[in-house]
């Protein structure tokens, strides 16, 4: 197949990267491919031809998906009578399982192949979503190693590739070049401050994030606190910046969220896949999150573990704080900043854990998915 054509779906910055890494593979393998649908910036200048912006699935949580409903059914629906009409060699969803599952579903019983990348975390929470997996998908990229056992146990096919981050982010990140890029002090505490990729995220953890960052100058009047905010959301960080409590010593950059990463000392961090990134660049973190109160009284009973941020689960320990909800507070979250500053022993402790999940993730994961998918299209 020399020229197929391909049909993609990606929400949020996350997934933005992730296709944007598949797009760079199936360059490599078709030169003359074509990929069409839902993609943001990344996807975007790799040649994607984006019908809609990515930014119209990024809304998380049962309450906030309600007030936006009707549009994203409207985008599925055109979107689904447009691919069966137009027939494209295999669809992709990239995460976004509750938008793309459904439209795989529809897709694969037409004839159409469908895979999905990143598995939903079944491990997690909704482990009935398998069945749906089963039914939606021929195949299943799985970024994390436990998930493949997993799904074989339910009859569904998937590859492990690892997780592009792990290859994407060194293993030894550059602090002091990091620094002079950014513009922040080469000495001195540096907090990174990531209160999500979402609108909705943003305004709920953004006030608590600057006011924990005023709590914590306080006792540290030459801290340096540094945001890297998704484009779209930069002038209401930095309004809710300058309307609330925030620190003295604070740098609001466009995107950069590695460089941000690679700077600083500790972060606080929205829980998701920042909370990867930050692991990845063996930084101590505190992960924190607060949602509408009926998303997390739904969510809350259909946690299967302990955890919620991914660098404890894959660890299978609070090797970092988990601040949610009432515990989101801007005094409690200072405080524990301040508890990975105090204690340089206990931050080296768990950046050698991190230094482990970063080798267990790490393979080729675009040649990986790329010879997965190829094979997809030969059956």
């Amino acid at each position: 197949m020399a020229q197929p054509r391909f049909a993609m779906v990606a929400g949020e910055a996350s997934g933005d990267l992730l296709a944007s890494l598949v797009l760079d593979a199936m360059r490599a393998r078709w030169p003359e491919h074509v990929a069409q649908g839902i993609g943001g910036p990344q996807m975007r200048s790799r040649g994607f031809e984006a019908w809609w912006p990515a930014e119209k699935l990024s809304v998380s949580g049962y309450a906030e998906v309600l007030r936006h409903l009707r549009e994203l059914l409207g985008i599925r629906k055109a979107l689904r009578e447009r691919l069966l009409r137009e027939r494209p060699d295999a669809f992709i969803g990239v995460d976004a399982p509750d938008f793309n599952l459904a439209l795989e579903r529809d897709l694969r019983a037409a004839g159409i192949r469908t895979i999905h990348f990143v598995c939903p975390s079944i491990w997690a929470w909704r482990m009935k979503r398998v069945e749906t997996l089963k039914r939606s998908c021929d195949h299943v990229l799985c970024i994390f190693p436990f998930e493949p056992e997993l799904l074989a146990r339910h009859g569904v096919a998937s590859t492990y590739v690892g997780h592009p981050l792990a290859s994407v982010i060194p293993m030894d990140p550059d602090q002091a070049t990091a620094r002079r890029t950014l513009g922040v002090p080469a000495r001195g505490e540096v907090i990174a401050l990531l209160p999500g990729s979402r609108a909705s995220e943003v305004e709920a953890l953004a006030p608590r994030f600057l006011a924990a960052a005023a709590e914590l100058q306080k006792t540290r009047p030459n801290a340096w606190f540094i945001i890297p905010a998704v484009p779209h959301l930069q002038a209401r960080i930095s309004a809710l910046a300058r309307g609330g409590p925030a620190p003295r010593h604070l740098t609001i950059v466009t995107g950069q969220s590695h460089a941000v990463l690679a700077a600083c000392d500790v972060a606080l961090v929205a829980s998701g896949t920042a909370t990867l990134e930050a692991a990845l660049f063996k930084r101590p973190m505190v992960i924190a999150y607060r949602t509408h109160w009926l998303t997390y009284a739904l969510m809350k009973p259909r946690q299967l573990q302990p955890w919620i941020g991914l660098p404890n689960i894959l660890c299978e320990d609070f090797v970092v704080p988990e601040l949610l909800q009432s515990n989101a507070k801007p005094d409690k979250l200072a405080g524990a900043l301040a508890a990975w500053l105090d204690s340089p022993e206990r931050m080296r402790a768990v950046q050698e854990k991190f230094r482990d999940v970063h080798v267990r993730l790490r393979r080729d994961t675009a040649t990986l998915a790329i010879d997965a998918i190829e094979k997809v299209l030969q059956r």
